[in-house]
């Protein structure tokens, strides 16, 4: 069992599939959760950033590789293991060349997936916590915690997952659209709804006098940065 569970999605249509997969990972010690389609699961996968995403190929609406393209661009760096039915080569390069980091073909054996699992995630070794830090700042995601030095900071749901996803990738410039895949699950690119929240948790995160944090640059997003 990890000494600090990874956090694993699963990204899958086919509950009994789900089910079994989801089962085999909680005893193996990991945070398990699951998403049903392409669209929530790439919503999951951006906005919770998780260690490691079980992703099927098959998927409704948007399938596995629409999810992982979708994901790297979106500047998620979670693992990716896909799924599928099909052995076809071109079909495993078509995933690998989307960007996942594995492929494994239906069936398969559960020690199998667990061994593959294990595999990935020796690649990227997990911090002894998963509180996020920059500057004085510190997001807890487990537990939807925000302090600016000594100071707590209540957050709404929407804005808390807003500012988790900047920590999660300081001084990286984040456009509206990439912001509005991770937290809203897409939403019209004319849509102001990020505008509007980052003033938001600007007036937050400085009501004490603080510097800020959350920059604009102007004309591309917003990034997590101190200093000009």
């Amino acid at each position: 069992m990890p000494i600090v569970a990874a956090r694993v999605l699963v990204v899958e249509d086919d509950a009994r599939v789900a089910a079994a997969v989801r089962r085999s990972l909680s005893y193996a010690g990991y945070v398990v959760s699951v998403a049903v389609d392409g669209p929530s699961g790439l919503a999951a996968a951006l906005r919770d950033a998780p260690d490691l995403v079980v992703l099927d190929v098959n998927l409704p609406v948007l399938d596995g590789f629409g999810v992982c393209r979708a994901l790297r661009a979106g500047g998620g760096t979670a693992l990716v293991l896909m799924l599928t039915a099909r052995d076809a080569t071109e079909d495993r390069v078509s995933g690998l060349d989307a960007g996942a980091d594995d492929y494994l073909v239906k069936p398969f054996a559960p020690e199998e997936l667990l061994a593959r699992v294990r595999a990935l995630l020796r690649r990227a070794p997990l911090s002894p916590s998963g509180v996020l830090r920059f500057a004085d700042l510190a997001v807890d995601p487990s537990a939807r915690s925000v302090r600016r030095g000594a100071r707590s900071v209540a957050l709404t749901a929407l804005e808390f997952d807003l500012l988790a996803h900047l920590a999660r990738h300081p001084r990286q410039v984040l456009t509206r659209a990439q912001l509005l895949a991770a937290v809203w699950g897409g939403l019209p690119a004319a849509s102001n709804v990020v505008d509007v929240y980052i003033g938001y948790l600007r007036s937050k995160l400085e009501s004490g006098g603080e510097a800020r944090l959350v920059q604009t640059v102007r004309g591309v997003g917003y990034v997590l940065r101190d200093g000009p």
